[in-house]
């Protein structure tokens, strides 16, 4: 973004167009990088001084647009044989006692503070104010663009500078993925809106706010970045200009991003978000946790909640929305969409603050309060509660006695093959297999590995008969078949019969 100074607009019409470089600003864009680039090594007010000279012959807002985003890629360093603050303290003192109204007394001055720092006046005098903007100088440029570039980067800047004042952008996209996944990672507040030219994603901008917010307006500019890799996209922004409102258009044709990929990295809103996926992740639930799940249909709109939790064993979901920074407008229009959407679970996490549980309550979704950051808890013990219910239904839904095919099978692979949850099959009877540990084996297969393992064999060769069996969990099979292992160290160890009392 460029400062609001700086923007360059049109109004004709009752419109709001950003005057953006052309092609013939080409070599205005190249004598500001040559500017800079000759000016390496001397000071900001010799560069200024250039700069004034450009000015003459060029917008001066153009001029000034495109040094400052040159000057991005300069270093400024201050350049003196003395710390200046220092400097200003010792001659301060010598003022004081010299009296310094003629340039006499001001040379003596600075003759005492020389001697008082063991260093020459000359030293004191290119000391004194070397820290003052003006004195700084170009110690190195990195610019990273050609002239043509510049301008693109020039425009892109303007555009965004321009959309700062946005009550509204609503966008089309030929990429509407990667739109709605870059809103939704800078945390914009948003809804998908049905037309008769297709979906639009309407934005609200950093005017819209009941209160103007710098970091959701920096984000908010961050999106044109993102909305630009499209091949083909639309803008159409409401514009807060002064108190009237106007109309901004922009398309692929007016901006583009100069040789950088899109700025998506905010993926989460102040590490609300961040912090509960990590933690809910890290439990190892029969849940998976889905990130940005696929749009629910909201009458006239579209919802995207944040996120959604697929249990495991059957096809059903819960999704998850977590409402925080939003305004009240935000907030009714949520509601209104959570009033149409229908045959889902939707689990809504609420900041304390907004003070609509029971709004959420009334629309037969569920509401979890917190202020700060969401308790993982809190969602769990909510989770448990459809897991109780899909667990007692897929327990319902199978007989009582149940006969698998195979002669070795463990409760989770059965599980897998059932598509129910390992606990349903707790209180199942299984007539043909005998539960040893966590695995079924028929009585046949227990016979033949008491013909097959004796005592003093050591412990590697009773695995190897099990596993040509299929049975992994060796030592509730062993003990199941009267052994005990007796360990040998780190060598490994035997087995042995169990002691009888």
């Amino acid at each position: 973004m460029l400062t609001k100074d700086l923007l360059r607009v049109s109004r004709a019409g009752g419109g709001y167009a950003p005057q953006f470089a052309g092609r013939e600003e080409r070599p205005l864009a190249a004598r500001v990088i040559g500017t800079y680039q000759g000016h390496v090594g001397e000071t900001r007010a010799r560069l200024e001084e250039a700069l004034t000279r450009l000015e003459a012959d060029a917008d001066f807002k153009l001029v000034r647009g495109l040094a400052k985003l040159v000057e991005r890629e300069a270093t400024f360093e201050t350049n003196a044989p003395l710390p200046p603050e220092r400097t200003r303290a010792s001659v301060f003192a010598a003022a004081e006692s010299v009296g310094v109204v003629t340039d006499a007394e001001r040379d003596a001055a600075l003759e005492r503070a020389a001697q008082s720092l063991a260093t020459t006046t000359d030293a004191v005098a290119a000391s004194l104010y070397a820290d003052l903007e003006e004195h700084q100088v170009l110690t190195s440029l990195s610019v990273r663009w050609s002239p043509d570039e510049l301008l693109a980067q020039y425009n892109l800047s303007l555009a965004q500078t321009a959309l700062f004042d946005a009550t509204e952008l609503r966008i089309r996209s030929s990429d509407p993925k990667a739109l709605i996944s870059a809103v939704k990672r800078l945390r914009l507040m948003y809804e998908i809106r049905k037309t008769d030219a297709g979906r639009e994603v309407v934005v609200t901008g950093p005017t819209g706010l009941f209160q103007t917010s710098r970091r959701y307006g920096t984000r908010f500019a961050r999106l044109l970045r993102s909305v630009a890799k499209a091949p083909e996209w639309r803008i159409e922004a409401t514009i807060d200009d002064r108190g009237t409102e106007r109309l901004l258009t922009l398309t692929q044709d007016d901006v583009s991003v100069p040789g950088t990929e899109p700025v998506t990295d905010v993926t989460f809103d102040s590490g609300v978000e961040a912090e509960f996926a990590a933690r809910f992740t890290a439990l190892g639930l029969d849940w998976n946790l889905v990130r940005e799940p696929e749009p629910l249909e909201a009458g006239a709109s579209v919802m995207i909640p944040d996120f959604a939790f697929d249990w495991k064993h059957s096809p059903f979901r819960v999704y998850f929305e977590i409402m925080g920074f939003w305004t009240p407008e935000y907030v009714a229009k949520k509601l209104g969409q959570m009033d149409v959407v229908e045959d889902v679970e939707l689990l809504v996490a609420v900041d304390s603050t907004l003070g609509v549980g029971e709004e959420i309550a009334a629309r037969d979704h569920r509401a979890i309060p917190y202020t700060g950051s969401v308790r993982v808890k809190d969602v769990v013990d909510v989770l448990r509660e459809y897991e109780q219910e899909l667990i007692e239904e897929s327990a319902e839904a199978l007989a009582e006695e149940l006969s698998p095919d195979g002669d070795v099978i463990t409760l989770s692979a059965l599980a897998s093959d059932l598509g129910v949850s390992e606990s349903v099959l707790d209180d199942k009877v299984f007539p043909d297999h005998e539960r040893v540990g966590r695995t079924l084996v028929r009585p046949t297969v227990l016979s033949a590995l008491r013909d097959e393992i004796h005592a003093g064999m050591s412990l590697s060769e009773a695995e190897s008969v099990l596993s040509s069996h299929g049975i992994e969990d060796a030592s509730a099979v062993l003990s199941k078949l009267g052994f005990r292992v007796e360990w040998e160290g780190l060598s490994g160890g035997t087995v042995r019969e169990k002691e009888t009392e």
